[in-house]
């Protein structure tokens, strides 16, 4: 028996795989995963692939990066855990909350750290919760969504998430979640509807929903600046522009869910500044450490950190927090990969990469199975429809995307199956030309070979 044939039966024998068509996998067996290089991966076999998506749009710094593999090494050594929890620190955690200070757009943010972005948007909900007790506020309890939005997996950020999947068989989302109509202009917009109109549409729709509901019962909004996981889905022109003044003049806080866009995806830090989003809180993970340890961070203003800290006064502590919260060697690695992406340029680096990734797959929004071709910098989403001139989609039973996502990978390329027949590209920041043209050329492989199948 070989060792990919033994790792194999091993893995349908004692694996529980999260989001996996679970009788598929049972069928077919898993695809193992060996080692990396920048931006390529290989498999047990040893097949080489461009990895297009960044593991699950993390790994911003690509793989086998030596310099965050020698700081793992080095905290692990000298002090690899102690908890944050009774006002106990370390160097790390500190470094890291103080280096993030110099990058978020909230000044003075205080840092709640965690490991995923799951747990993050939890933490949102709780401490939206707090602060409003904590203000006399006790009625103002729902989160604004929307459809197709992304925000975890947790029984708060999973009823946050707008996509059916994730409530189906988990009895979610509840009362205090109202999802929003999804800014998918291509999808949602009315016959010729401009991306403005849709934008006012939207607008109009969130003040209804406000009126109906009650602004004295809403605490916050919760949006991804590009829809990630939902169908990479950029939001219309004027958007933001218009839902934020309504949220600010009902007392409704932003929340900004950075952990897709975040550093450098969109060509700018982060994806709020990319969209002129003026959040209140923010969420980050994924690319904060490159995915070389599990840490995710939540950014607190001051007004909301003053509000629960004197609150937390009254019964002797704030009550939330994580066992792993600020693990040092977590730290450690976060704060040298922000480290290297300054010292190298990797957020410029990104930010031209991007525009030229955008030129590049631009001829493949002529392809006949693609219908519409969005995205902004370093991420893209390519919607594959039956017919091109109506905008058609496929029938839901022919899985269209999930065959592409295979034939994109026969040609030694990863991609991602996404909700509405949607590919989707995340490449590593550190990607370079050549190897976009090597991405893109692979990609178009992929779609031939499905359109001819």
């Amino acid at each position: 028996m070989t060792r990919s044939d033994e790792l194999s039966r091993l893995d349908l024998d004692h694996l529980f795989h999260p989001s996996t068509d679970l009788r598929g996998h049972g069928q077919s067996g898993p695809l193992i995963w060996d080692r990396g290089e920048g931006v390529y991966i290989f498999d047990t076999e040893g097949r080489k692939y461009l990895e297009g998506m960044a593991g699950l749009w993390c790994t911003a710094l690509g793989y086998g990066e030596k310099e965050l593999a020698r700081v793992a090494a080095e905290q692990t050594e000298k002090f690899c855990y102690g908890p944050l929890f009774a006002g106990k620190s370390n160097e790390p955690s500190i470094r890291l909350a103080a280096k993030l200070s110099e990058w978020v757009p909230i000044e003075n943010a205080r840092f709640l750290f965690g490991c995923s972005g799951s747990d993050a948007n939890d933490t949102q909900v709780k401490l939206m919760r707090y602060y409003y007790n904590a203000i006399g506020k006790p009625h103002k309890k729902k989160i604004l969504s929307r459809f197709n939005g992304y925000h975890g997996v947790t029984l708060a950020s999973a009823a946050l998430t707008g996509l059916p999947a994730f409530h189906r068989h988990f009895d979610l989302p509840g009362d205090d979640v109202i999802h929003l109509t999804a800014p998918h202009h291509y999808r949602q917009a009315e016959p010729g509807e401009s991306e403005e109109a849709f934008s006012q549409r939207l607008a109009d729709e969130l003040e209804t929903v406000i009126e109906r509901e009650g602004a004295e019962t809403i605490a916050a909004f919760i949006a991804e600046p590009l829809m990630a996981a939902g169908g990479v889905i950029p939001p219309p022109a004027g958007y933001f522009e218009k839902i934020q003044p309504i949220l600010a003049a009902n007392d409704i806080l932003f929340i900004d869910d950075e952990v897709v866009c975040g550093f450098g995806r969109t060509g700018h830090d982060f994806g709020c500044q990319t969209w002129q989003i003026r959040p209140h809180t923010m969420t980050m993970a994924k690319a904060l450490s490159s995915a070389y340890q599990p840490i995710s961070a939540v950014a607190v203003p001051p007004f909301m950190y003053e509000a629960i800290e004197e609150a937390a006064g009254g019964v002797g502590m704030f009550a939330h927090g994580l066992t792993y919260a600020g693990h040092p060697v977590a730290a450690a690695v976060a704060l040298r990969n922000l480290e290297l992406m300054e010292e190298r340029g990797v957020m410029e680096h990104a930010a031209r990469m991007g525009d030229y990734l955008e030129r590049a797959l631009a001829p493949l929004a002529d392809h006949e199975l693609v219908g519409n071709l969005r995205g902004r910098g370093l991420i893209a989403g390519l919607e594959l429809v039956a017919d091109k001139a109506s905008g058609q989609p496929f029938a839901a039973e022919r899985k269209m995307a999930f065959k592409a996502a295979a034939s994109c990978l026969d040609e030694g390329l990863v991609v991602r199956a996404l909700p509405g027949d949607t590919i989707a590209i995340c490449p590593p920041l550190i990607i370079t030309e050549q190897q976009i043209d090597e991405l893109v050329e692979k990609l178009s492989r992929g779609l031939d070979r499905l359109r001819h199948s």
